[in-house]
């Protein structure tokens, strides 16, 4: 009797824990999928990477930061909108900083939605996954790039480099997103477990794989 108590009890426990781990792994894969769906980043593509291609990629990084043209926004919708209206300004200020230093590669604009690697930016670390952008594409953009977080406006010039802005990170990340950008090791394994139960979970009723066209070929054949 008391053996058999101490079993139901062993395993009341360990469902407890396996509830807990499960509420905790939800809760941290939905400020997962808040912290990538609100924010605008920034990725600049150099032409190559070349030496001078890549310094010319961070002159053009410097010169659309020290001119404001990015700035301004109130909330990420309007962030959006307002590089949206400006695609053709930014190229515009983007080749005519590159014909300053004799270089006349043409750039390109454009926001779109692009999958990251995990990436860090000073003392913060983006994760992995898809991100809305504003890209711009200098030349034959097949060089190594450079990124920041443009909304919540984390790219602040300082003399020669960028740096994250510690105050803005406190005022627009919830404490749990700082959490996650600023200890990346920490939740790694529940990302990728969250990526593979949103990835289970999107599977429409009804969806066949290859391997069931091809039996229905077999048999419509028979």
């Amino acid at each position: 009797m008391k053996k058999h108590l101490f079993s139901l009890m062993s395993a009341a426990l360990i469902l407890t824990i396996l509830i807990s781990n499960i509420g905790s792994l939800i809760a941290d894969g939905l400020a997962f999928d808040g912290l990538r769906q609100n924010v605008l980043r920034l990725h600049i593509l150099a032409n190559s990477d070349s030496e001078f291609d890549q310094n010319m990629k961070l002159k053009v990084r410097d010169a659309l930061l020290d001119s404001g043209i990015l700035s301004g926004a109130h909330d990420l919708d309007e962030a959006e909108e307002n590089a949206t209206n400006k695609l053709r300004d930014i190229e515009t200020l983007a080749e005519i900083t590159l014909e300053e230093y004799g270089c006349y590669y043409p750039v390109r604009a454009a926001i779109e939605d692009i999958g990251f690697d995990e990436r860090e930016y000073g003392d913060i670390t983006m994760p992995a996954g898809k991100y809305r952008a504003l890209r711009i594409e200098i030349g034959e953009a097949k060089g190594h790039n450079w990124w920041c977080v443009m909304y919540p406006p984390l790219c602040l010039p300082a003399a020669s480099d960028v740096t994250d802005n510690k105050k803005t990170e406190d005022e627009y990340f919830t404490e749990k997103e700082r959490d996650i950008m600023k200890k990346p090791k920490k939740y790694r394994l529940k990302l990728a477990l969250w990526e593979k139960i949103k990835e289970f979970t999107s599977k429409k009723d009804g969806e066949c794989d290859d391997s069931t066209v091809q039996n229905d070929k077999n048999q419509k054949k028979a």
